[in-house]
Order: C-alpha cells, then sequence, then structure tokens
C-alpha cells in the first residue's frame, strides 16, 4: 500500500492501542497496577474481572459490527445499511426474548439459535431464483427482520412486569463482564471471519460500482454477496448473542472513515475494525463512569453519540456518502 493508504491504518491502530490501554484504568474506583498484577485485592478482582473481559468484549463487538457495517454496505450499496439491516440481530433478539419469558438460563444459546434460524430462511428465500442479487437478499432480510421484530412485541406484550423490564434491558444493548474463554472463542470467530473479508477487498471494490461491472469483471456475484452475507451474520450473530443489539456502530464508524479517506475497501475494512473496536470502547468506558455506579446501556450510548455525529457527517459534506 502507498503512504496515503496506509494512514488511515496506523491512526486507527493508535487510537485502538490508547483506548485499549486506558479503559482497564478507568472507573469509579482506582486500580494500582502494580498490586492488580501481584495479585492482591481488591485491585486485582477489578482489573481481571471485571474490566479487563469487559474492554476486550467491546473490543470485539465493535470490531465486528464495524466490519459488517462496511460488508453489508457494499453489498447491498445502501449507505443506510447495518449489521441489523437483514434481520439476523432480529432473530437472535426472538431467541433471548424466548429465553427470557420462559426462564430459560441458556439465553446466549438460544439467541444463536435464533440468528441461525433466519440466517437459514433468508438465503432459502433468497435462492429460490435463478441468480441472487443483492436486492432480493435485501427484501428478504428486511422482511423477516420486521416479523422478528413483530414476535418480539408479541412476547413483550404478554410478558409479566420483571420479564418484559428484563427484555427492554436486553433490547437496549450491554456489555458485561464475560469469562476469559468467551472472549477466546469469540476471537477465534471474529478474526478470521474478519481476515479472510478484507483480503477480498479488491471484489468488494467492484461490487460496490455494481453486480453488472463486477460480473463483467469475472467476479461472481452471486456467490460473493452469498459468502458477504453469511460472514456478516456469523459476526452479527455471535455478538448479539453476547451483548444485545448495539446500534450506530456499524453506520457511524465505517462513514466517518469513508468521508474522510475515501472508499477503498482495501483501506475501509482493516481501518473500520480497528476504529470500530476503538470507538464501542470508549462508548462501553463512558456507560459506566457517567453517572457511576450506575451503568447506563452501552446501545443507549452509541445512539446518543452516533445519531447526532451522523447528522454532522451528512451536513458537513455535500457529495454522496460513496465518494
Amino acid at each position: 500500500m502507498k503512504g496515503s493508504q496506509t494512514r488511515p491504518l496506523w491512526i486507527s491502530l493508535a487510537a485502538l492501542i490508547v483506548v485499549a490501554f486506558a479503559a482497564p484504568l478507568i472507573g469509579s474506583t482506582h486500580v494500582d497496577l502494580k498490586r492488580a498484577f501481584a495479585h492482591v485485592s481488591p485491585d486485582y478482582d477489578i482489573f481481571f474481572f471485571a474490566r479487563l473481559p469487559r474492554v476486550l468484549l467491546s473490543l470485539l463487538a465493535g470490531a465486528a459490527l464495524s466490519i459488517t457495517g462496511v460488508l453489508f454496505q457494499c453489498m447491498l450499496r445502501d449507505p443506510l445499511a447495518e449489521p441489523y439491516t437483514l434481520g439476523v440481530s432480529a432473530g437472535a433478539s426472538v431467541g433471548a426474548v424466548l429465553g427470557i419469558c420462559f426462564g430459560f438460563r441458556w439465553i446466549g444459546l438460544l439467541s444463536l439459535a435464533g440468528a441461525a434460524l433466519v440466517l437459514s430462511v433468508v438465503l432459502a428465500i433468497a435462492l429460490q431464483g435463478r441468480r441472487l442479487s443483492s436486492f432480493t437478499l435485501l427484501l428478504s432480510g428486511v422482511t423477516m427482520n420486521s416479523m422478528a421484530l413483530a414476535f418480539i412485541m408479541f412476547l413483550n406484550s404478554i410478558a409479566s412486569f420483571s420479564q418484559s423490564f428484563a427484555i427492554a434491558r436486553w433490547l437496549m444493548g450491554g456489555i458485561d463482564a464475560v469469562e476469559y474463554s468467551t472472549i477466546a472463542w469469540l476471537a477465534m470467530v471474529v478474526v478470521p471471519v474478519s481476515m479472510v473479508v478484507t483480503l477480498r477487498a479488491r471484489q468488494w471494490n467492484l461490487l460496490s460500482v455494481g453486480e453488472e461491472w463486477a460480473a463483467s469483471r469475472g467476479v461472481s456475484t452471486g456467490a460473493l454477496t452469498v459468502f458477504g452475507y453469511v460472514a456478516g451474520s456469523v459476526l452479527t450473530g455471535l455478538i448479539t448473542s453476547l451483548t444485545g443489539p448495539i446500534g450506530f456502530v456499524g453506520l457511524i464508524v465505517p462513514h466517518a472513515l469513508r468521508m474522510r479517506f475515501g472508499a477503498d475497501h482495501r483501506t475501509l475494512l482493516p481501518a473500520s475494525f480497528l476504529a470500530g473496536a476503538a470507538f464501542l470502547c470508549v462508548c462501553d468506558t463512558l456507560s459506566r463512569t457517567v453517572i457511576a455506579p450506575t451503568e447506563i446501556p452501552v446501545g443507549v450510548i452509541t445512539a446518543l453519540a452516533g445519531g447526532p455525529f451522523f447528522i454532522w457527517l451528512l451536513r458537513s459534506r455535500r457529495r454522496s456518502l460513496w465518494l
């Protein structure tokens, strides 16, 4: 890559490093690193079991949601597309809400099952024709998304007060400390999938111009679209099963980078991975410190920060989001 192409990568990486090192040290309780690494409580417990796992989860979640946002915006050629556009997140939410209503313990597994079901149904519908296009995929995904949201509203209407509160809280999106084993297997999926998506950056560049343009240059647009949908859905489904739906990350970060550094996916995809991780980690740090000891769901923070920022981006640049 040329210097102008690697610049956003270095900037994003620098931001990620600063945020990753600073976030575990920020909180309502001061942590002494010497005592933490010497296994002296409570510094050890706070740093290694409360803050560090949460920071790592927010980094992985932000990276996955951001790179999925880039992917879906390219595939659908829709600047408003985000990881939750094609229904997988809504399917994951249905599984989680069912678990809450019926008192099941393994909410995450039910959420994954819901995401897998919607993924399968959308692909089955979209692949019924002779060829798969982004338009049929979009229609199928939006339809399933609407049906899933309607089912969630139905379950919420018949749930008890405590269940309704738990459902509302889960749907706001939140990041909690998880086991390191959970972070490990999540990283073993998020990082390789993101790398494979990034390695196809030249094909995404062609597809973002148009399916006919890409096909005329030897790209199998149907297979590439299926791959992109499955890859993005896997990332979104896994993250949603652990955090609930967190909006705006996959919308704000890709557009901010695209407007500042251009739309070349060879740069945009890895930069979005890094910057998205840093962005969500900052939002989660704010969510647990702004009105500590009370926590604000991180989905609320991303919406409050992302909405005005996105409006500012739209107003500050007259040209198309794709330029």
